[in-house]
């Protein structure tokens, strides 16, 4: 009798509905994507789901974070094979170009959530933690490109990025981080001139 596993037998219970939860409500919603479907396509028992998270909205926070940390990961392997901050800066339009090029890209996970989300704690730190982590990269990376006022900067490139995942999503547009990146490294180049 064989008693090996399969790989989808050996992923933990909690694995499988974080991926089930990835899947599904970055395809779908939070709110659309039932639980009942969650813990069907994980295959798991529902007594998994409420043991493991203890309810939805603590799956739906643990699904935001692994993203969180997911992006995070993307973004600084990527970067680290730029030559500078300032091409580190435009690096990060490069890397949301690659996204919205997917036909599976549905913007950005966070911004959706918060949108869908009634003002529940976890859900809402989730989507803050991630908007400021990449507000902080900007910022960090403008302050050591050299930038006047690096925050300023890092302001107005939070809205040029916010802009073309709106744009790549809504509108099919996957050009907007292109266009994006144009009006960012012009930006970036006043930022960083000689006063």
């Amino acid at each position: 009798m064989n008693t090996t596993k399969s790989p989808e037998a050996r992923r933990s219970a909690r694995q499988r509905l974080l991926d089930a939860a990835d899947e599904l409500f970055y395809e779908g919603s939070i709110h659309t994507v039932g639980i009942d479907r969650v813990i069907e396509r994980a295959g798991v028992a529902k007594a998994s789901l409420y043991d493991t998270f203890g309810s939805k909205e603590a799956l739906i926070q643990a699904y935001l974070l692994a993203r969180h940390e997911a992006r995070k990961l993307r973004i600084a392997d990527r970067l680290a094979t730029y030559a500078g901050p300032r091409e580190r800066l435009l690096g990060v339009f490069d890397i949301m170009r690659e996204a919205a090029s997917d036909p599976r890209f549905r913007g950005c996970p966070f911004s959706r959530a918060a949108a869908e989300a009634a003002p529940s704690a976890g859900i809402r730190e989730a989507c803050d933690t991630a908007r400021s982590w990449l507000r902080d990269l900007f910022t960090s990376l403008a302050r050591e490109a050299g930038a006047a006022d690096p925050e300023a900067l890092a302001g107005q490139l939070m809205l040029l990025y916010d802009g073309a995942s709106v744009s790549a999503h809504m509108e099919g547009n996957a050009s907007a981080a292109a266009a994006a990146r144009a009006t960012a490294e012009r930006l970036i180049e006043l930022a960083l001139a000689p006063r």
